[in-house]
């Protein structure tokens, strides 16, 4: 049985807690970036589209986009969960600690970004 006292569960959970929190603020700022690239590139498509330049088919690309998320859905309820270790048990209740400071410190992160 693996046994934690209170300062190792301390310590798991303030290092889950300030990992999760840079990760968090990181994640925010690159999706912000990310955004700013996609938003200039479908400007630039529908101005050069104006200009006669490009010829865009809006549909298609938004299709893609549709049956992307439809695939990304299927794939994730299809997953089985069967063949599970003998010790997952134990291997969940040692990372709870990690696990719950990571995710505050990612939330938090996430928000302050």
């Amino acid at each position: 049985m693996v046994e934690f006292g209170i300062q190792q569960i301390g310590l798991e959970l303030g290092t889950g807690a300030v990992i999760g929190g840079l990760i968090g603020f990181t994640a925010k700022k690159v999706a912000k970036i990310i955004a700013i690239i996609i938003g200039l590139e479908l400007a630039l498509f529908k101005f050069l589209e104006t200009k006669g330049i490009l010829t865009v088919d809006w549909g298609a690309l938004s299709a893609g986009l549709i049956n992307a998320s439809q695939n990304a859905t299927k794939a994730a309820s299809g997953a089985a969960a069967s063949d599970q270790p003998p010790g997952i048990v134990v291997s969940f209740l040692s990372v709870i600690p990690v696990s719950a400071g990571f995710t505050g410190g990612f939330v938090l992160g996430f928000k302050k970004g």
